[in-house]
């Protein structure tokens, strides 16, 4: 326990000194820096109402930078311990609070410029001041309000205190917990709050220009609320590094964790992807580590408390694997079927390469393909380990209790998925009349195919005549006289990186296979020219988003050749085929 509560305040004292602490930094800064009371300024009144003396020189110090991060951390103690059960309630959103925090930070800022706006904003916490009007009430309000829109980085203490608050398992653990991490991230805060007090009372020149210092103060304040409801600073709350994580992923603290979450050892991997019906895999993890979120109100996250009770799809893709792109078109159509009936996507895009971890290249391409469900982006593969997956595609179908009940690996197997989806609708809501089932063409390969074939020297397999090239240096290569079926070779200058080939001069590749489709995934810019034995069927413009492109289709499978000209700059990742 003690050990527990130790790390639990150094992960919230790391929290606060992380980059995603600095969406707040400018509110904690500023609290400090118009903590002096209006004694301070020429010509002010003094604290029992009399006018101020010349060369008074104002208090030690003032309880407002201590008032704001006190209610920093009670309202962030509070609503991630009780805030999901209160709402829940009070049937609202789960981003009810979070709003109420934005518009009464907003307010305050408001306030600081209207200054008889502010008496009125400080007044039902008059009492909570000194004896002297030192302003601490409206530090305690900014604090209050910081608290509902404060989230620091995430981590397993962190996950863990939400977990319990989400699932209405609160302990007195969880209470200390929490107290511990919040005390943690107060100090740095305090310190920041502080360091802005001290600024204006050493700088003369801040003193005589209080007021404006104030009205400054409530500039950043409406900016802040206004930039943290817009999502403007997701970026800096996302720059987080990982050195919090080794501290509390030790083993006894996972026990102590577990042992509060209720967490299970059971791993998802041991569930029977092969059963015909529903299973019980156990509780469903939830969506850890997400990047971002696309397709959500205001890209505002989803977590698997809040859809308990409708029945959820999770479906781990990537954008420019095939075999994720012939299965979307089920899932869109399961979406827009049953969306109204209780049934939820969440398409988790874990990458596979170094460009699907550009966010804007997702949201580019799931747009393409169509793709209108919320999407997670797994950038770190928190979620994809938390399922304990391998595969791409990969579906986890939930039950309206949070229990995962069907698992499938792959394509196929449509029917029997979108039957089971439908069996966990009219359990969770009896008597529901669904429409017919979906009719999307089923394009999963059947049949012999080449293998996945890739071109990087880090998964470098198929490759002839000699699969030691020159990695991450241009390199002049020859055509073998002849070529086996299932191989490619190069030609011409080639750049070899780990993911990727870049082309030089006279660069070309030839690919033996066999197969219907031929895809190869793309990147960089020019133009590829594809010859089929010996014929020339298209010349493809490279460009923009790096993503899959259909190099050959026919309309039965078939072996043959594939001889590819490239322009120099472009880059060739993965072959794969359908």
């Amino acid at each position: 326990m003690v050990e527990l509560l130790v790390v639990g305040a150094l992960a919230g004292f790391l929290a606060g000194i992380s980059p995603c602490i600095l969406p707040v930094l400018p509110v904690v800064l500023f609290a400090g820096a118009t903590a002096l009371p209006s004694s301070a300024a020429p010509g002010a009144t003094a604290a029992h109402g009399g006018p101020a003396q010349a060369g008074a020189r104002p208090r030690r110090g003032s309880a407002r930078p201590v008032a704001t991060v006190a209610g920093l951390v009670l309202s962030f103690s509070l609503l991630v311990l009780v805030g999901s059960e209160v709402l829940s309630l009070l049937h609202l959103p789960q981003d009810t609070l979070r709003d109420v925090g934005i518009a009464v930070l907003a307010l305050v800022g408001v306030g600081y410029l209207v200054p008889a706006i502010g008496g009125l904003i400080e007044r039902p916490f008059s009492r909570i001041s000194a004896r002297e009007p030192n302003g601490s009430a409206g530090g305690f309000v900014v604090g209050l309000a910081l608290g509902l829109v404060f989230v620091p980085c995430a981590g397993p203490i962190l996950a863990a205190i939400t977990l319990v608050g989400a699932t209405h398992r609160v302990s007195w653990t969880a209470v200390f917990l929490t107290a511990a991490f919040a005390v943690g991230t107060a100090v740095p805060l305090l310190v920041v709050a502080l360091a802005g007090e001290q600024l204006v009372r050493r700088v003369r020149a801040l003193r005589r220009r209080a007021p404006a210092l104030r009205r400054a103060g409530g500039v950043v304040l409406v900016a802040m609320a206004t930039a943290i409801a817009f999502n403007a600073l997701d970026g800096l709350e996302r720059a987080v590094p990982g050195y919090s994580d080794a501290l509390q992923g030790s083993a006894a603290v996972r026990h102590q964790l577990n042992a509060l979450t209720g967490a299970k050892h059971a791993s998802l991997s041991s569930c029977d992807s092969n059963a015909p019906g529903l299973v019980d895999c156990g509780p469903a993890p939830n969506f850890t580590g997400i990047t971002a979120w696309l397709n959500t109100p205001g890209g505002k996250p989803l977590s698997v408390a809040e859809l308990r009770g409708k029945v959820v799809l999770v479906d781990f893709w990537t954008y420019s694997c095939i075999n994720c792109q012939r299965t979307l078109p089920h899932v869109e159509a399961w979406y827009k079927r049953y969306e109204k009936y209780g049934f939820v996507v969440v398409g988790v895009h874990t990458p596979e390469f170094a460009f699907e971890h550009v966010v804007s290249n997702v949201k580019a391409e799931a747009a393409a393909l169509g793709v209108h469900y919320p999407v997670a982006i797994d950038d770190d593969y928190k979620t994809w380990d938390a399922y304990d997956n391998e595969y791409w595609p990969a579906d986890y179908l939930i039950d309206a209790q949070g229990v995962v009940r069907h698992v499938h690996f792959g394509e196929g197997d449509y029917t029997g998925t979108e039957q089971l989806i439908r069996e966990l609708l009219l359990s969770a809501h009896p008597g529901v009349r669904l429409p017919a089932p979906t009719d999307v063409a089923n394009l999963t390969p059947t049949g012999e195919l080449s293998p996945e074939t890739y071109v990087g020297y880090e998964r470098l397999e198929f490759l002839l005549p000699n699969p030691d090239v020159v990695e991450n240096a241009p390199a002049t290569y020859h055509f073998p006289a002849t070529l086996p079926l299932g191989s490619f070779a190069l030609s011409g200058t080639w750049t070899d990186h780990a993911e990727e080939a870049t082309s030089g001069p006279r660069a070309q590749l030839e690919l033996s296979f066999l197969a219907k489709d031929v895809y190869l995934v793309l990147g960089g810019s020019g133009t590829l020219t594809v010859n089929f034995d010996g014929q020339r069927t298209k010349t493809i413009e490279i460009g923009g988003v790096p993503r899959l492109y259909a190099l050959y289709q026919t309309r039965s499978t078939t072996s043959g050749t594939l001889l590819l000209r490239a322009s120099p700059g472009v880059e060739a990742y993965d072959f794969t085929f359908g």
